[in-house]
């Protein structure tokens, strides 16, 4: 994994864009999303009560399939 950058320099994520690569950022308490390079800054999820400090490029998780759905009760 990459070093982690401040977000003022977000707008460097265009430079690091890869397939396969996604940007991990990471708020002041330690919560993080993984997002692909989008400029602005996309969105935080609304339960982010600190702002977002730091990013940095991180390999995309293999897609899996999901578990079934447990059939219908009744």
């Amino acid at each position: 994994m990459a070093e982690w950058i401040a977000i003022a320099d977000w707008q460097r994520c265009v430079e690091m864009a890869r397939p396969g690569i996604v940007f991990e950022i990471r708020n002041a308490a330690g919560q993080s999303l993984f997002t692909p390079c989008v400029t602005p800054l996309p969105p935080l999820p609304f339960d982010w009560t600190a702002a977002a400090v730091e990013f940095r490029a991180v390999p995309e998780a293999p897609p899996r399939h999901s578990d079934p759905l447990p059939p219908p009760k009744g």
